[in-house]
């Protein structure tokens, strides 16, 4: 074994504020990933802006660009929904081993109460983060802790698609209409019922979503 040259911590830091960049916007499709500007932006050095870039190529959100350049991965709406359809048998998995647990009523209470109020004031990122935080809630409440394990990089995925095509914050009342039919369901203890609404609430989504998407990228190709 070597000796480790820095401290993983920092890898994942880098890994982190490079990946919320990309989801948010703020590193658009297809703009150069340079390590010498990341790491001078994050006062790090060039090792582990390197690992990390490593590990978003190897995930699809950066892509080789030129002589050991990388650039920003463009959206991909046949990505985005084998995702989706990863992420619809995920939340029924959860949602069915959620129901029933006795912190349910609460925790999903609240998720829906801070949902709601950002429908009529809150900004689309706002709504966004809302929306990640109530189907995390039900991954906590589910007996397996690898299903919040193996949904994180694909609600990556799905922040970016998210972020990307609802500027207007469309279908905002409807999709918290769906969150609490689902949050009932679990807090009653109604697994089957949880389940199906859960996978249904996601196939949904992913029609809207994707339809958007390949309508933004057929204008601007």
């Amino acid at each position: 074994m070597k000796p480790i040259a820095f401290s993983p911590n920092l890898v994942d830091q880098v890994y982190d504020a490079v990946l919320d960049a990309i989801c948010n916007g703020s590193l658009a499709p297809g703009e150069p990933v340079v390590q010498e500007q990341i790491a001078e932006t994050l006062d790090v050095s060039r090792q582990p802006v390197v690992q990390a870039l490593v590990l978003l190529k190897k995930q699809g959100f950066v892509e080789p660009a030129g002589r050991k350049g990388h650039r920003v991965a463009p959206l991909d709406a046949e990505l985005a929904r084998r995702v989706y359809s990863i992420r619809g048998a995920l939340d029924r998995l959860a949602a069915r081993e959620a129901a029933g647990n006795p912190a349910a009523a609460s925790l999903l209470s609240a998720a829906l109460e801070k949902g709601r109020a950002l429908v009529a004031s809150g900004s689309v990122a706002d709504l966004i983060e809302a929306d990640a935080a109530f189907h995390q809630t039900i991954y906590s409440l589910a007996d397996n802790p690898l299903i919040a394990q193996t949904s994180d990089v694909h609600w990556r995925h799905i922040k970016r698609v998210m972020g990307a095509v609802l500027r207007d914050g469309a279908q905002r009342e409807s999709v918290w209409s769906e969150h609490a039919k689902i949050a009932e369901a679990i807090a009653e203890g109604d697994a089957k019922r949880a389940g199906k609404l859960a996978e249904k609430h996601v196939t949904q989504a992913a029609e809207y979503l994707v339809a958007q998407l390949e309508q933004d990228l057929a204008i601007s190709a």
